[in-house]
C-alpha cells in the first residue's frame, strides 16, 4: 500500500505504537496512512507513530471490518466466538493471523464474571509491538457477545517457535521445510 494522507471523519480511537497507549484523533486531523494488514491501519498523527483498529476504519473514511457472530444463546460466551475474533488480529510484521502463527496458548471463560482470560507469546520475547498486539487481542476480544472483560498475559513458555505455526502459516511464510 502506498502512503497517503486522509482526514479523520469522527473521532478516532487508536494506540501508539509500539508501547499501546490509547490516544483519541480528533475529528478534522489529518495522518497518513503508512499501512493496511490485516484489517488494521498504521497512521502517523502529530509524529507519532498509532495503529487504528479496521472496525473503527470508518472513522478514517475508509471500510471499516464487520465483526459478526452467531446471535446469542442466553448470557453465555461462546469459546468459538473468541477464537473467532482472535483469528481477525494479525501481527503487524507477518500478513498471519495470531492463531495461525501459535501465539495464543490458552483461552478460558469465567461464564460468572463474564471475563475471558488469554495466554498468549509473542515471536520473541523482546518484540516491540508486544504492547500493541495484547491491546489488539483485548479490543477484539470484548467484541464477542457477552464478554464484559479481557485478561492477556504474555508468557514465554514454551518458548515459540515456527513449529507451533499452522502448516498454512508456515507455507505462506516460507517457513514450511
Amino acid at each position: 500500500m502506498e502512503r497517503r494522507m486522509v482526514v479523520a471523519q469522527s473521532d478516532v480511537p487508536a494506540r501508539l505504537v509500539p508501547v499501546g497507549t490509547k490516544i483519541t484523533i480528533p475529528s478534522g486531523s489529518f495522518v497518513t496512512l503508512t499501512q493496511a494488514l490485516g484489517g488494521n491501519y498504521t497512521v502517523i498523527y502529530n509524529g507519532n507513530m498509532a495503529r487504528v483498529d479496521g472496525t473503527d476504519a470508518h472513522a478514517l473514511g475508509l471500510e471499516s471490518e464487520v465483526l459478526t457472530f452467531e446471535p446469542a444463546d442466553g448470557e453465555n460466551i461462546r469459546e468459538a466466538d473468541v477464537w473467532q475474533a482472535l483469528k481477525t488480529i494479525y501481527d503487524p510484521e507477518i500478513p498471519v493471523n495470531l492463531v495461525d502463527l501459535g501465539l495464543i496458548y490458552n483461552v478460558r471463560i469465567d461464564q460468572t464474571s463474564k471475563q475471558v482470560f488469554i495466554d498468549m507469546t509473542l515471536t520473541a520475547p523482546a518484540c516491540g509491538m508486544g504492547p500493541v498486539l495484547v491491546s489488539d487481542v483485548k479490543y477484539r476480544t470484548a467484541l464477542v457477545p457477552n464478554v464484559k472483560d479481557v485478561k492477556v498475559e504474555l508468557v514465554f513458555d514454551p518458548p515459540w517457535s515456527r513449529e507451533m505455526m499452522s502448516e498454512e502459516a508456515q507455507l505462506e511464510t516460507g517457513m514450511f521445510f
